[in-house]
């Protein structure tokens, strides 16, 4: 499938330019930016977007150009990182600025092949320490700013543009016509559309899957019910989808989901394994330590399971997994990066596995999976339901699990779902959930001291996940809140609000 790559040097927007990409209609991935340019070669690139990072290009250990990629002829689009490498490689001079770019800038004087179409005021969002001083042979300056003469360079006739500023944010409100006359330079084909995702991911299941039978990991969330509908839709009865009800569920999910995925018509399966995945926490509380259990217990109950079928119907070869991009990229780690979570669907699986995975969504942002869950009828409060762990309410009760603190925290959780409903926030906001800490405080409640524990609440705004920003919720909402939790639930006397940003932190608290 043709594609535009996005060498990934390190930048916390990387994501946010392939979903930019996405959003134009054309596909993209992301590669790290040490790769070779064979691996490039492999993903049938239209052109190539080089991104920003930290590092300065004159840093020993710096990641540099992918040999021969200058000789290929393709596009290239070098951002911030990007566009001094591009013009120290091409034999421009880079320096330390003497005056350091950070946030808004008005762009001056700008003109060029990717500026087509601009008009008015041109505000974009800088973040740079470093700035091209001069300019490589067949370059000229296509825009300014008060403090960067070359803000942005290119040479049409090599097809290479570079901009030292970010396009792909919000802060850069015209950033998106840059980009989209990138992608018209490249001659990209515009068709990655829901219909066309679900036509080739449905094409390519039959033919990788052929006659063989499917097993479907079903854990109750968007990416799993959605790709059970796309393997029923190509698969027919060779598809055994099995949804675990490991006891880790939010209030009446399990309930849901079953009447939800059997009105469909899909050959489902529900097992209640709720005690064997509690027993598996017993004394657990390091949140690796319960994404690594409960991956390992998930895969006993389908062995259990495919024994059972096998018996029943013949072999089954695949094991499916509702698996997104988003969470290969942080299982696995980009450039300079950390492994961040060892269970994100893809984590926790063991060496012996015994069958092939079969992961159709996992080039897919969750926006673009709620697109084909639209498509494919999943009824609507399920298709929009915010994003959930696959070890479920485990990792949002900090500490040891046990029945009685799950309990407390599926109320609490319930009670805030059902409060952002209520008042019309709940599709406002990409992901909301409640977190049990181990911690206790002290309170006065009907004139006794109590000594209860303590909640967090968090709610955020995304678009894929990489990155979020936590939701601005109005104060009476959070008061209406935190006064019907220590209402309802007498084992809580404290509630607060978390106020951190992904950046630095996670969405999840484990």
């Amino acid at each position: 499938m043709a594609s535009i790559v996005v060498l990934d040097y390190g930048s916390q927007y990387t994501r946010l330019i392939a979903r930019r990409l996405r959003e134009l209609g054309v596909f993209s991935t992301i590669l790290q930016a040490d790769a070779s340019l064979p691996d490039i070669l492999a993903h049938d690139p239209a052109g190539v977007v080089l991104s920003g990072g930290p590092k300065s290009v004159y840093d020993p250990d710096t990641p540099g150009l992918p040999d021969g990629l200058l000789d290929t002829g393709l596009p290239l689009f070098g951002i911030c990182y990007g566009m001094q490498l591009l013009a120290k490689e091409l034999g421009g001079e880079v320096v330390r600025s003497p005056v350091r770019e950070y946030g808004k800038a008005l762009l001056t004087g700008y003109r060029g092949e990717l500026f087509g179409g601009v008009e008015g005021d041109f505000v974009a969002w800088m973040s740079h320490g470093d700035a091209v001083m001069s300019l490589p042979e067949g370059f000229g300056v296509v825009a300014s700013t008060q403090d960067t003469e070359i803000a942005a360079m290119e040479s049409s006739g090599r097809g290479i543009y570079c901009m030292q500023f970010h396009p792909e944010v919000q802060h850069t409100p015209k950033g998106r016509t840059l980009i989209e006359n990138f992608v018209r330079r490249t001659g990209m084909v515009r068709d990655w559309t829901p219909e066309h995702i679900l036509e080739v991911m449905t094409r390519e299941v039959k033919e990788r899957v052929g006659d063989e039978r499917v097993m479907l990991a079903i854990s109750g969330g968007v990416d799993s019910s959605t790709l059970g509908l796309l393997l029923n839709r190509a698969l027919g009865d060779n598809l055994q989808a099995v949804f675990v009800d490991h006891g880790l569920l939010r209030a009446g999910e399990a309930e849901e989901v079953e009447k939800a995925l059997t009105g469909v018509g899909m050959n489902l399966t529900v097992v209640d394994a709720s005690e064997q995945f509690l027993g598996a926490l017993v004394g657990v509380s390091d949140p690796e330590d319960k994404r690594r259990a409960i991956g390992r217990e998930f895969i006993e109950v389908f062995n259990a399971q495919v024994k059972a079928k096998q018996a029943e119907l013949g072999a089954i070869r695949f094991l499916a997994q509702g698996t997104l991009y988003p969470d290969v990229i942080e299982s696995a780690g980009g450039h300079g990066a950390a492994n961040i979570k060892s269970h994100h669907n893809v984590g926790g699986l063991p060496e012996d596995l015994q069958f092939e995975l079969l992961e159709p969504f996992r080039t897919l942002f969750k926006d673009e999976v709620r697109e084909l869950a639209t498509l494919l009828g999943l009824p609507s409060y399920l298709a929009g339901r915010h994003p959930f762990p696959g070890p479920g309410l485990a990792i949002r009760c900090l500490g040891e699990v046990t029945q009685g603190r799950l309990e407390v925290l599926r109320r609490v959780d319930d009670i805030f779902i059902s409060a952002l409903r209520e008042f019309g926030l709940y599709d406002e906001t990409w992901q909301a959930l409640a977190v049990l800490t181990p911690l206790r405080s002290v309170g006065v409640m009907g004139d006794q001291r109590t000594y209860e524990s303590t909640v967090a609440l968090r709610a955020v705004s995304s678009v894929d996940g990489m990155t979020a920003d936590w939701t601005r919720l109005p104060h009476d909402f959070l008061a209406t809140v935190s006064n019907r939790i220590v209402n309802s639930v007498p084992e809580v006397n404290r509630v607060v609000f978390d106020i951190t940003s992904k950046p630095p932190g996670t969405i999840e608290w484990e």
